[in-house]
């Protein structure tokens, strides 16, 4: 019975739920609320690399399903010197306030059977605003696969 599942089945789940989030769960509102911030950070010099962080989880807040945001260096590209101590600043000026907000939010969807994948969008989501620097929007499949190539390059010895 479970044979009969196909990558089609699954990415026409993913759409029906990315679909219903945007509407119903919170990621129009969560979506608009990051190119806002993105906005606001653009008229600030000190705030671009924010802003184009805030603008990527922008489009992930508003479609996460089936998509993961990763550390840019799990692709190969080399990290932006300064970057943990952005992500650090972040923490503290903005990252705990909006996690928190993401967490509550999530937590107010696991109240009901329909609002848990909701939820767990949230706690995604609440993840990222902890160091939203950095990391690159890609499929969840293609996120397994590196993490498991890294994993066998660790276990192999050629790993760092």
């Amino acid at each position: 019975m479970w044979d009969s599942f196909s990558a089609i089945d699954f990415s026409v789940m993913t759409f029906a739920l990315n679909l219903l989030w945007f509407i119903f769960g919170g990621g129009i509102i969560a979506a608009l609320l990051w190119c806002i911030a993105g906005v606001l950070l653009v008229m600030t010099v000190i705030g671009l690399p924010f802003a184009v962080a805030a603008f990527r989880i922008a489009g992930f807040a508003a479609f996460p399903f089936g998509r993961r945001l990763v550390d840019a260096e799990l692709l190969g590209e080399q990290p932006f010197p300064g970057t943990g101590l952005m992500n650090l600043l972040w923490i503290i000026l903005a990252g705990i306030w909006l996690a928190i907000a993401h967490v509550l939010a999530g937590l107010a969807c696991l109240t009901s059977l329909i609002g848990i994948p909701f939820g767990l969008a949230h706690f995604k989501l609440a993840s990222i605003c902890f160091a939203p620097l950095g990391k690159r929007t890609i499929p969840s499949e293609v996120a397994e696969a590196l993490e498991r190539a890294r994993a066998d390059r660790i276990v192999g010895g050629n790993g760092r």
